[in-house]
């Protein structure tokens, strides 16, 4: 079956794993740098409160990369913008491998935020050639493929830092871009324009009209706003705890490698497992009282991380936890977004995305910052705080428009 555009209704079977695969691809690079901080740390011989800028500055710039260029997948190829977006990726990943002093390492770490498109670009393309009864399971693929890149970027980067040098995952990084910018492409269909409606691309909107349109579009859909003010606090409780737990136990005081970092994160690729799943339960009872049962779990994890003290194998509970928690909080808000019209759910995406990664920029200086200041325990009680308001907002989002 075919849309008024010609556009196949479902997508060919088998190609949902296959964009998974290269969204954990381009997902993976804001994430080695996690296990590595502190390597980093002293090989460039900067304080935490100076690292923090690196993460920092990265999710701000992919923020605002969102923000100018997610809205012209409503009007432009996505097919194109994904070839673009991780062929620049590629040479960022490059820079990094190559620096030599902080100012090179943040420049190439900024870069690369700015032109992390394709994860953002892939559930509004996705979500135009899927039956909306199967918008969960598809969005939950696509958010599987991020969990795993999270899992791979985490996971490989320590033990490979710690064998061949922290630069030497960013080389890698490189590689593994370059065969995305040429494969992924071939996986996707070449037609994609949007159906002409509200707000949609046969206006022919202008590049300053279509950025001005979304003030428009949110006002009539306001929850978009709350869905990424919510996910943006989930996800800087989610940088805030990894960040510092990279910088914590390889302190001085604890002496673990970076290494042990990533066998810790290995253990919440729990989520790679529940998420699909899970995405058909939030299907069945709703997304808005998904996303509040799975931030009381965000909670429950934050806790036990506070109870593991130093013990790093205790830390093992809290980890899996934050794995099942964390990706399905992130489908859910995204389903609050991607069952409105299809013609604006790019802009409406942009709104989600921004919010997420303003909050998770503003959480990753925050989380070092507070590391240095006080510690470990400083850094639990941010995180605390960010979660707390997060499942506040879910709550009410809940009372306000139902399941």
């Amino acid at each position: 079956m075919a849309t008024g555009q010609g556009l196949p209704q479902d997508l060919p079977p088998g190609r949902l794993p296959l964009y998974a695969v290269a969204v954990a691809v381009v997902a993976a690079n804001a994430y080695y740098f996690h296990p590595i901080i502190g390597l980093v740390v002293r090989d460039l011989q900067v304080d935490a409160a100076t690292i923090g800028l690196v993460p920092a500055l990265n999710q701000v710039a992919l923020a605002l990369g969102i923000l100018l260029l997610l809205p012209l997948g409503d009007r432009f190829s996505n097919r194109t913008m994904v070839t673009a977006a991780i062929s620049v990726q590629a040479l960022a990943t490059l820079i990094m491998a190559l620096a030599e002093s902080f100012p090179m390492l943040l420049l190439g770490s900024t870069l690369l935020g700015f032109a992390t498109l394709a994860p953002y670009l892939m559930p509004a393309y996705v979500s135009k050639r899927v039956e909306k009864r199967r918008l969960g399971q598809a969005t939950a693929w696509l958010t599987t493929g991020v969990v795993a890149g999270v899992l791979f970027g985490r996971g490989i980067a320590g033990p490979m830092a710690e064998a061949f040098g922290w630069r030497s995952i960013f080389f890698v990084a490189t590689g593994l871009l370059l065969l995305c910018a040429i494969g992924l492409p071939r996986l996707m269909e070449r037609g994609e324009r949007s159906p002409a409606g509200e707000g949609g691309v046969r206006e022919r909107l202008g590049y300053l009209n279509l950025l001005l349109s979304i003030g428009p579009i949110v006002r009539r859909h306001p929850e978009a706003l709350l869905s990424g003010a919510i996910q943006g606090l989930s996800f800087g409780v989610f940088l805030a705890l990894w960040l510092a737990l990279g910088l914590h136990l390889t302190s001085p005081r604890l002496g673990h490698g970076a290494d042990v970092v990533s066998y810790l994160a290995i253990l919440s690729g729990v989520g790679l497992l529940t998420t699909p799943s899970l995405g058909r339960l939030a299907d069945r009872i709703g997304a808005r009282r998904a996303r509040t049962l799975f931030l009381c779990l965000q909670m429950v994890a934050i806790g036990s991380f506070a109870a593991a003290g130093d013990a790093v194998w205790w830390m093992a509970v809290p980890a899996v936890l934050m794995g099942i928690s964390g990706p399905i909080t992130d489908v859910s808000g995204r389903m609050t977004i991607l069952g409105l019209a299809p013609e604006i759910r790019t802009r409406l995406m942009t709104v989600y995305v921004v919010l997420m990664f303003a909050g998770g920029g503003i959480a990753s200086w925050l989380s070092t910052f507070a590391y240095d200041l006080g510690g470990w325990t400083a850094n639990v009680t941010v995180a605390a705080l960010l979660s707390g308001a997060a499942l506040v907002l879910s709550a009410w989002s809940l009372w306000r428009w139902g399941r």
